[in-house]
C-alpha cells in the first residue's frame, strides 16, 4: 500500500525522517522556550535532543543513520530540517562570539549530542554518567 504513494524504500524513509524532524524541532522549541534563561535554554535543548533519541530509536535512525535523498545545510533543504537546526541556533546564539561564528558552534553543539547519543544508545557509552557529560559539556559552551 505504501509503495503506491512513494517512489519506493528510500521515498518512505526520507518522510519519516522529514516528520522526525518536524517533531524534534517542537520538542527543542518547547525546552528552549519553557527555560528562564540562555543557559537554561542550552540545558533544555541538550536534554530534549538526547531524549528524542532515547525515546524515539527507530525514527532518530531513519533521520540520521539511514541512508536518505534530503539536502543537508542546503536551501533547498525541507522546513522541518531548517526549523531543527534553528532550535539548535535559537539556543546556541547566546554564547557565540560572534555571527560569523555560531554556525560552526551550532555544529559543534548538534555533533556533540548526536555523538552523545548515537554511543549511548549503541551501548558504547553508559548510560548512568549520561547527566555528568550533559553537564560538561553545557559548562564548555556557556563558560
Amino acid at each position: 500500500m505504501l509503495y503506491s504513494h512513494f517512489k519506493g524504500k528510500d521515498a518512505i524513509v526520507a518522510a519519516v525522517a522529514v516528520e522526525g524532524f518536524a517533531d524534534l524541532a517542537e520538542e527543542l522549541r518547547a525546552a528552549r522556550t519553557e527555560a528562564g534563561d540562555a543557559a537554561g535554554a542550552l540545558a533544555g535543548v541538550a536534554r530534549a535532543y538526547t531524549s528524542f533519541a532515547g525515546r524515539r530509536p527507530a525514527l532518530y535512525d531513519a533521520m540520521f543513520h539511514q541512508r536518505v535523498d534530503l539536502p543537508f545545510a542546503d536551501p533547498e533543504a525541507p522546513p522541518a530540517l531548517w526549523a531543527a537546526y534553528g532550535e539548535l541556533e535559537e539556543a546556541a546564539r547566546p554564547f557565540s562570539g560572534d555571527e560569523g561564528e555560531l554556525g560552526l558552534l551550532v555544529e559543534t553543539f548538534w555533533a556533540a549530542l548526536h555523538g552523545l547519543a548515537t554511543l549511548m544508545r549503541s551501548g558504547r557509552l553508559p548510560s548512568h554518567d549520561h547527566d555528568r557529560r550533559l553537564a560538561l559539556l553545557l559548562s564548555r559552551f556557556t563558560a
